[in-house]
């Protein structure tokens, strides 16, 4: 009785004015853009001016703020690597600051890039999103020699076995629908080059590496460790039909997509988001193997020469604008679920 007696001589008024018991209502973004590291959050920030920033305890110490605009997009940069994904997705969707549940989310990150599935600044969205590291691993030299790598599933007997999925996140099929939708969007969009790309390109005598970069569809890869050379792309690409049953095709190499979904799945299955409004999107930066010829070595350690990595930035923003501009365009439509393409 006391406090209610306090609560009506100071007037609720009061109370609220006070602070005591006031609280701003979450925001609803329409769209949560993803990034991993500055440069690939810096075309959204400019672009879409996303000048409003919200500190959310667990984010990155690097990017402890969302950054948002008045049209109701967001962006969270988590930091690099598959810890920072998962730690700072899962505290943006576990904060009491956002309400995401009607949120579509676009993950948009550079990567590596097979040769035979496109081209330095070509970018792709994402069916099935694939977990490279979750395997056995012998030295190479220590392998079987029939072996091509020392890689193998877990709880398996050789390279070729699918392994029994213990871990529940080595391999996780996005929403056809909004891929569907998002490349009907973006694949007539003109995609950019530098110089020395372009020049980077015509190492290789075949296509689609040696063409220019477009928009196209093909799975991606993820991994803490950044691997580089033939024999282990050409792992990459088993891997990934062994996990898809022969259904996804291994086109990009990058380290944080399995983490970030899994703590997007985490929250979905609690009703804070809504899973099945995931895309993801990634540029190739540099060419997970070399050209005929060339060297293997070189490839991973000089792989800053191919000049792709300013494109890819370029091209991750024309490449996903376009979605984020028909759901914000659209809402009504979108608000319900992904329209048909």
């Amino acid at each position: 009785m006391r406090g209610i007696s306090w609560m009506v001589g100071l007037g609720l008024g009061g109370v609220l004015a006070s602070g005591a018991w006031a609280a701003e209502a979450p925001i609803k973004p329409k769209v949560v853009l993803i990034s991993m590291f500055a440069p690939e959050a810096q075309h959204w920030i400019e672009r879409l001016e996303l000048k409003r920033e919200i500190r959310v305890p667990g984010l990155a110490a690097q990017y402890p703020n969302i950054r948002c605009n008045d049209q109701d997009v967001c962006l969270l940069t988590t930091g690099m690597g598959q810890t920072n994904a998962a730690a700072s997705t899962l505290a943006l969707a576990l904060s009491p600051k956002f309400d995401l549940r009607q949120s579509y989310f676009l993950i948009a990150g550079i990567a590596g890039i097979s040769p035979h599935q496109g081209t330095i600044g070509t970018a792709a969205w994402a069916h099935y999103l694939v977990e490279f590291g979750t395997q056995w691993e012998l030295d190479s030299r220590d392998a079987p020699k029939d072996w091509p790598t020392g890689y193998l599933g877990i709880n398996t007997q050789g390279p070729n076995q699918k392994p029994p999925l213990d871990y529940k996140t080595e391999v996780f099929e996005l929403n056809p629908k909004l891929q569907a939708k998002a490349f009907a969007l973006s694949h007539k969009v003109a995609l950019s080059e530098s110089k020395e790309s372009a020049a980077w390109r015509l190492k290789y005598p075949y296509a689609p590496a040696n063409q220019p970069p477009v928009v196209t569809r093909c799975d991606t890869l993820a991994g803490n460790t950044w691997f580089s050379g033939t024999r282990l792309s050409e792992r990459a690409e088993v891997w990934t039909r062994l996990l898809t049953d022969g259904k996804g095709l291994y086109c990009t190499t990058q380290q944080e997509d399995n983490s970030t979904y899994e703590a997007l799945l985490r929250a979905s299955r609690e009703g804070l988001v809504d899973i099945q409004r995931l895309a993801v999107v990634r540029a190739g930066s540099d060419f997970d193997r070399p050209a005929p010829g060339a060297s293997e070595v070189d490839n991973l350690l000089k792989y800053a020469d191919q000049g792709g990595f300013a494109p890819a930035l370029e091209n991750l923003y024309r490449a996903g604008n376009p979605l984020v501009q028909d759901i914000l365009k659209h809402w009504s439509t979108w608000e319900k679920g992904v329209p048909e393409s």
